[in-house]
């Protein structure tokens, strides 16, 4: 990957409608060139999928909170079993596996309280693989991104100032002056 192609990955991460001419323009390349490389992108994984960022909030989703899952049992079976409720429950838009106190974390869009209450009370907590939940409803969003970092692929010496610097570059983490 060269910086050609990480210019390609951070223009369509902002909008992925561009054409190949549109690409062309700020990539710094021909249409034909970002063509290919947007399809080497694309059949190597790199680039997973183009999709429409939807609004909750303008359909009626005014309620966005995270749910955490303790297992009643931590075995295969009642994972799969847990796995599976996540899936079938179109609320929910993301699942993690944690370490920690909670086994999972869940983050649900629903239209109000009163459909968190019985998302909680009707289908998570009767559930026989949940042993233990807690909830917490999202007061404001502070920032939201399907955007990757991206600057690690670039090399430091290409980077334009003041982006932030990785681990090992520039001053020690403890603010002092190497060797005193």
């Amino acid at each position: 990957m060269d910086q050609f192609d990480v210019k390609l990955l951070q223009a369509l991460q902002s909008n992925g409608r561009l054409s190949n001419f549109e690409l062309a323009d700020v990539v710094g390349l021909s249409a034909s060139q970002c063509s290919r490389r947007r399809a080497a992108l694309e059949d190597a994984g790199t680039i997973a999928s183009y999709h429409a960022q939807l609004d909750g909030e303008a359909l009626g989703l005014g309620i966005m909170g995270f749910v955490q899952v303790t297992l009643a049992t931590h075995s295969p079976d009642n994972s799969r079993r847990f796995f599976k409720l996540i899936e079938s429950l179109e609320e929910v838009q993301e699942a993690y596996a944690l370490t920690g106190e909670a086994d999972y974390l869940i983050k649900v869009s629903i239209t109000d309280l009163k459909a968190l209450s019985r998302l909680l009370n009707d289908v998570f907590l009767p559930h026989d693989s949940v042993a233990h939940v807690r909830s917490s409803i999202v007061l404001d969003r502070l920032k939201q991104t399907s955007q990757l970092p991206l600057g690690h692929l670039i090399p430091a010496e290409k980077r334009p100032a003041g982006r932030s610097r990785s681990r090992g570059e520039g001053t020690p983490r403890s603010g002092r002056s190497r060797g005193a």
